[in-house]
């Protein structure tokens, strides 16, 4: 199962666009399942919330709804997340959305080392991402891609991104579809 997590919010997105186009040369014979991420029941992790997913974790009982999102994740084959580069990093709602997933025992573990150790099936992970100006990963595909190569076990992070499309003199509509012409190379 191919996992798309969805961030993008306006109902006509250049992220998005290139996300499906990139979903369509992935997925063969394999599902999709699209989590759009505005349209989830997403919950921030307050201190109550925290409470008892620490509570059911120690238990090792991971049947309840809350850890939905985390199996979902660690079960998939692929993923692909697509999100645009906001206020240099990615909608708040991919970070609750991450949040949410980050359960030990079901992404990761611990090893006696104390270092973590992913569970996730996937051994890729798509980014997908676009900027009105300069693309800078640090804060945003930088994070991804440590917390899914080091925490979640994905041996493979590919950042796929177009820059640039709001700045004069640059062709938006050019750079979104050489972007997508191109996608075979990235996967």
């Amino acid at each position: 199962m191919i996992l798309y997590i969805n961030s993008c919010v306006r109902e006509i997105s250049r992220t998005d666009k290139i996300a499906r186009a990139l979903l369509e040369i992935l997925a063969k014979s394999e599902e999709i399942t699209e989590l759009k991420l505005d349209k989830e029941n997403l919950q921030y992790i307050d201190n109550e919330r925290l409470q008892q997913r620490s509570k059911l974790n120690a238990e090792n009982d991971y049947d309840n709804s809350i850890f939905k999102y985390a199996k979902q994740f660690a079960s998939a084959d692929t993923i692909v997340i697509s999100a645009p580069y906001w206020d240099f990093s990615f909608p708040t709602l991919l970070k609750m959305y991450i949040e949410n997933i980050y359960v030990t025992g079901i992404v990761s573990e611990y090893g006696s080392d104390g270092q973590p150790k992913g569970l996730c099936k996937a051994k890729k992970l798509y980014y997908v991402t676009t900027a009105g100006g300069k693309y800078t990963p640090n804060y945003s595909y930088d994070y991804i891609k440590a917390l899914a190569t080091e925490h979640f076990g994905i041996d493979e992070v590919r950042l796929i991104k177009a820059e640039m499309l709001d700045v004069d003199g640059f062709n938006s509509d050019e750079i979104v579809n050489s972007v997508i012409e191109n996608l075979e190379k990235n996967i």
